[in-house]
């Protein structure tokens, strides 16, 4: 239900933002919520002074969280969201963000921001059919995986972070561009790690980004379907098809190591289990150090 008096006050708190820029006085702190310990990371990043909550931990299935009390509080005095997008979380987000009375942050307020929607999609075009199972018509929204994305993501949340507090203007956008440059000096090495990278059985198409930019193959999923575990014949047919091959199997820690294992038993591979985000604590280094972790992981199965 609508608060005209929560409304006001998220108002005259961005009012106070635009007073301050005028008399370059010192600036009120944004209150930022991220959906995920990735967005979270760019938030760190881009205003490392803001004040942030992270609605999931980053061993939690953001398509499977529920509206909380706790999250309704933290939506209720944000002046920014920063989701993931492209539906993702919309199983939660949309309800929490309703009951926070905080009409600032919907979708289509300067307070709400999706990565997904500052940046190219793969898997265009599914049909949301349940015999398809878990599909996102509007692509796939996993794109915290691919670190040369996120540098696209994180100058457009400087550019919205702009907009809602110009006394900070520049520092957002410096925050940015460094976190950027800082990529780009890794993507070199990464690319000469995963130069030769066999491929990758993931159980979900959640790191598709990653294995696209580096241009490594992903030999297949464990689920048949997306958001259907997989039978015991769909694990033989995949084995049928990739035993004589080297590669590696990787899955996020909630998700059944049941599949991977017999798949890795069949066909002699490892299984590594590895968290789709950062530590929840992450900034842009930690996330850095996240990719690392994904591409080592990777580099390493021949």
């Amino acid at each position: 239900m609508f608060n005209p008096r929560l409304s006001k006050r998220n108002s005259m708190k961005l009012w106070l933002f635009g007073l301050l820029a005028i008399f370059a006085g010192p600036a009120l702190s944004l209150d930022v919520v991220a959906t995920s310990s990735s967005m979270g990371a760019l938030v760190r990043t881009v205003a490392p002074a803001a004040n942030l909550t992270v609605l999931a931990e980053p061993d939690q299935d953001l398509h499977m969280l529920q509206a909380k009390p706790s999250m309704i509080r933290a939506l209720r005095g944000a002046d920014l969201v920063v989701a993931v997008g492209a539906e993702l979380e919309v199983g939660w987000l949309p309800a929490a963000s309703s009951s926070a009375a905080n009409p600032g942050i919907l979708p289509g307020r300067e307070g709400y921001f999706e990565a997904a929607a500052q940046v190219p999609l793969l898997d265009v075009g599914g049909t949301a059919d349940r015999a398809r199972g878990d599909v996102h018509p509007a692509g796939n929204p996993h794109v915290d995986l691919d670190p040369v994305r996120m540098t696209q993501v994180a100058t457009a949340l400087g550019e919205r972070m702009a907009r809602l507090d110009s006394a900070n203007a520049t520092k957002y956008r410096r925050n940015a561009a460094h976190f950027a440059d800082a990529v780009e000096g890794r993507v070199p090495g990464w690319q000469a790690q995963l130069a030769d990278a066999p491929g990758v059985v993931l159980y979900h198409r959640d790191a598709v980004y990653l294995l696209e930019r580096f241009g490594v193959p992903l030999l297949g999923t464990i689920e048949p379907i997306p958001g259907v575990p997989p039978s015991g014949r769909d694990l033989r047919n995949l084995a049928g098809k990739l035993r004589g091959r080297d590669g590696v199997i990787i899955h996020a820690p909630y998700q059944s190591p049941k599949g991977p294992r017999k798949l890795g038993r069949e066909l002699g591979w490892s299984v590594k289990t590895l968290p789709l985000e950062p530590p929840v604590s992450a900034d842009g280094d930690g996330y850095l150090r996240h990719i690392d972790r994904w591409v080592s992981t990777i580099a390493g199965a021949g």
